[in-house]
């Protein structure tokens, strides 16, 4: 009997684990080879050379580009990441209470999560900080002098941020979760001890939330170093101007789809990998110094 309901249940997860072979690992072993060869998309599978640790070499000391895209990543994520979730966190702040119309103001906060990393969003983005758009009308209204922001290589990367810092909604609606369950009798026992709402906020607040945090903080540093499609559509896949937006993942698609040198992009995505697996490592490794669980544990 047990045998019987083993055999069906690997039945019933055959598709999910032939979907996972297809087209999740046997790629990406694919592409681990691929990265030890110069492999390019145009030629003929007979002319792959296996070069070694050659691509790996090439990257940390003959790419300028590949430090670049790994100072403008770093400057994307550390910047953005953070501000995304205190606005997050803010506006959760303001719409956990019952108030009349509350739902409504969830939803559209929540909206421009549900539009994603769209192209269609990218490219009203990208017209709405053009030269004579919509964003320097506005500004013309107080008398100040606008400019060609997605141009402009001192602010491009800058209004990539803050379409990454819009997109607030899906850590928003964690947060309101997570404020869902703090207790309220710990709010009217600092009342009482007489502790502000700043007060409360610190020592109630923030430890009562470190998980939901912590959930909200990994998730979003691997989505802001994975960040393309804005990038990608503001500078027509350029990583323009001047290779001011030039994220590391727009690095890969350029070498693999533009310079169709697939064994360097592969290598690139290899140490991609292992960068934001480190960098995970680091938060969970950390975390146990500030993440605070109900039941006294870190």
């Amino acid at each position: 009997m047990r045998r019987q309901e083993g055999l069906a249940g690997y039945v019933f997860l055959s598709p999910w684990l032939l979907g996972l072979m297809a087209i999740t690992a046997f790629p990406m072993l694919f592409s681990l080879y691929l990265s030890f060869t110069n492999y390019d998309v145009l030629a003929s599978w007979d002319q792959v050379e296996w070069v070694g640790l050659d691509n790996y070499r090439r990257m940390f000391t003959e790419d300028p580009s590949y430090w670049h895209a790994v100072r403008v990543t770093l400057t994307y994520a550390l910047i953005a990441v953070p501000l995304k979730l205190a606005a997050a966190l803010g506006v959760a702040l303001l719409l956990n209470r019952e108030r009349r119309g509350v739902g409504l103001f969830r939803s559209l906060f929540y909206l421009p999560s549900l539009l994603g990393g769209s192209v269609a969003l990218a490219l009203v983005w990208r017209a709405m900080f053009s030269g004579d758009g919509a964003f320097n009308d506005l500004l013309s209204v107080f008398g100040i002098q606008g400019r060609p922001w997605v141009n402009d290589p001192t602010w491009a990367l800058e209004t990539v941020m803050v379409l990454a810092i819009w997109q607030f909604g899906a850590p928003m609606v964690i947060f309101l979760a997570g404020l869902k369950q703090v207790p309220t009798d710990l709010y009217e026992a600092a009342s009482v001890d007489g502790a502000g709402k700043f007060r409360q906020f610190w020592h109630i607040t923030l430890p009562m939330l470190s998980p939901v945090i912590f959930f909200n903080l990994v998730l979003e540093t691997i989505n802001g170093f994975q960040g393309f499609t804005s990038a990608f559509v503001i500078s027509n896949g350029t990583g323009g101007p001047v290779y001011s937006t030039l994220l590391y993942t727009l690095h890969i698609y350029n070498e693999g789809f533009t310079e169709f040198r697939m064994g360097y992009a592969s290598a690139l995505s290899w140490v991609f990998l292992v960068a934001i697996g480190l960098i995970t490592v680091v938060f969970f490794s950390t975390g146990r110094f500030w993440v605070h669980y109900a039941d006294g544990e870190n």
